[in-house]
């Protein structure tokens, strides 16, 4: 579909082998924000490189009137503002809107979804894809039961053919809520046929961290407590709520970044070496890591966590104002904006090894990374003069905004006397591979086609992940710590600094 351009020899082996069967993608909540800026940009790129099957059509379903012009109209608006990749390619493009269809649904009529199913066979007939749906509910979560109950009802879950369903993060809003929704799911699709997306999991170097770790002898080895210091989890972003502070104010910073995002960096930093590159093997050891997280004791909640809000402060050179006076935020939110813990993964391969976890919005720069930090050497050979400004080795895994891994060692100064200061090894994927680096939607969406779940979150992860929060969160709402301010444009709280201190350690600056 897309005009014919000379073979980059640095990317060759890149692109993805990997072939998908001809299937509809119904896209429920398709005019909304989440499909306009990240779906159906990330669907034409996939058309661009060549990777949707034949006989590929999506479906726009939403409460909007309109028609398939319309919505097509809407998709060229959405791709030719937000793709990753400029200028727009108008032959792909125009071959990708043939593709395009849309159906009014409103979730509560079933009507609307007997219509949908009308559509959705004519489509199957005409496109020979054999009654394959992908069913993406873009939708908040609230929706994801009636959506699910009108499938089943309207019999679209059953028949020839794989129906699959995805679900965006939240998964639940605590332990009980996910099990539930677990459930419900799981009464109309098999656990194989559920992706829940977390497009943390779906960039570069997140995926990398295992390429780095079990592709390579010379990490391994060390990767344990016998050699690490410490790891540092840092999920940072400059902006505010924005338009999202109806949502956020119900989840904060626990529940929108770290009981999904940083425990799934987590566990793929602390996984044991899975048999095989599958699926279930994949996911059966980051279970393992996250049951085996240490539980905080009552006692250990006031100085293993902390919890904080931005005032008003400045940000890139602009005055932003407080959480409180954000739009949608009431006056008096005891909501948090930035989070800390330290924990500890209770087994042999991290045993004394303390995990420091920080998410945050108004800090200073937008930066997510994993900093591995060695032990120190047990004798300075050159004396404690020519050491001075040595660091402690390590290996930082930068998962945005530029994604890449660096290892950071000591040298010898140039001069004539022994000096020894830490310098940085960097690998970073654009200028090595020459390729821009594929929006996360991409790879995820291209998976949920295909029917790999590796990258996505099963029913006993997301369990396991709320059984750790759930204790924390409850302290929290009976004000265990207390709820601390900072200022915007600042890497957080006072208390943030001090957990670190009393460990003899400190934060490393993005």
């Amino acid at each position: 579909m897309s005009t014919v351009t000379q073979p980059n020899p640095l990317a060759e082996g890149l692109h993805d082998y990997r072939l998908a069967d001809p299937s509809i993608m119904v896209i429920f909540g398709a005019t909304g924000d989440l499909s306009s800026k990240k779906l159906l940009p990330a669907i034409y790129n996939l058309a661009k490189q060549r990777l949707l099957p034949a006989g590929f059509a999506v479906m726009g379903a939403a409460i909007d009137d309109m028609s398939d012009d319309a919505f097509r109209k809407h998709a060229a608006e959405a791709i030719t503002q937000h793709s990753r990749t400029q200028p727009i390619d108008h032959t792909v493009l125009h071959a990708f809107l043939s593709e395009a269809f849309y159906q009014k649904v409103d979730f509560s009529k079933r009507d609307d979804f007997k219509a949908l199913q009308r559509r959705l066979d004519e489509l199957d007939s005409s496109r020979h894809t054999g009654g394959n749906r992908v069913y993406y509910c873009a939708t908040p979560p609230p929706t994801y039961e009636t959506i699910i109950e009108q499938l089943k009802a309207t019999t679209m879950t059953t028949g020839p053919g794989f129906h699959r369903i995805v679900v965006e993060k939240p998964f639940g809003f605590d332990l009980k809520s996910a099990r539930e929704l677990n459930k419900i799911v799981q009464r109309v699709f098999h656990e194989d046929s559920v992706f829940r997306i977390d497009h943390y999991l779906g960039k570069e170097t997140v995926q990398n961290i295992l390429a780095f770790r079990f592709a390579n002898t010379i990490f391994e080895p060390v990767w344990n407590s016998n050699l690490i210091d410490s790891v540092q989890i840092t999920a940072a972003e400059e902006l505010g709520v924005e338009l999202r502070g109806a949502y956020y104010d119900r989840a904060g910073a626990m529940r929108d970044i770290i009981q999904n995002h940083a425990l799934q960096l987590l566990a793929l930093t602390a996984m044991e070496p899975p048999i095989a590159f599958d699926a279930n093997a994949v996911r059966d050891e980051k279970v393992k890591v996250l049951r085996a997280i240490r539980p905080l004791s009552e006692q250990e909640l006031a100085h293993a966590t902390v919890r904080g809000q931005y005032s008003k402060g400045w940000i890139l050179g602009e005055r932003v104002v407080g959480y409180r006076e954000e739009h949608g935020i009431p006056p008096g939110s005891l909501t948090e904006t930035f989070a800390v813990l330290r924990l500890f993964v209770d087994n042999w391969r991290w045993a004394g090894v303390p995990f420091y976890i920080r998410a945050g919005k108004r800090l200073p720069k937008r930066a997510t990374e994993i900093r591995v930090a060695f032990k120190k050497p047990p004798h300075l050979t050159f004396g404690r003069d020519a050491a001075a400004e040595l660091e402690s080795n390590a290996i930082t895994l930068r998962i945005q905004p530029e994604e890449g891994i660096s290892l950071r060692f000591g040298a010898k100064v140039p001069s004539a006397g022994v000096k020894l200061r830490s310098v940085t090894m960097d690998f970073d994927y654009a200028s090595s591979f020459l390729v821009e680096t594929p929006e996360a939607y991409e790879r995820l969406l291209l998976d949920c086609m295909i029917g790999d779940p590796t990258l996505f979150t099963r029913a006993d992860e997301v369990e396991a992940a709320w059984a750790f929060i759930d204790p924390i969160e409850a302290a929290w709402r009976d004000g265990r710590p207390a709820l601390q301010f900072y200022e915007a444009g600042t890497w957080g709280t006072a208390a943030a600094a001090k957990l670190l201190e009393a460990d003899g350690r400190e934060w490393h600056r993005p």
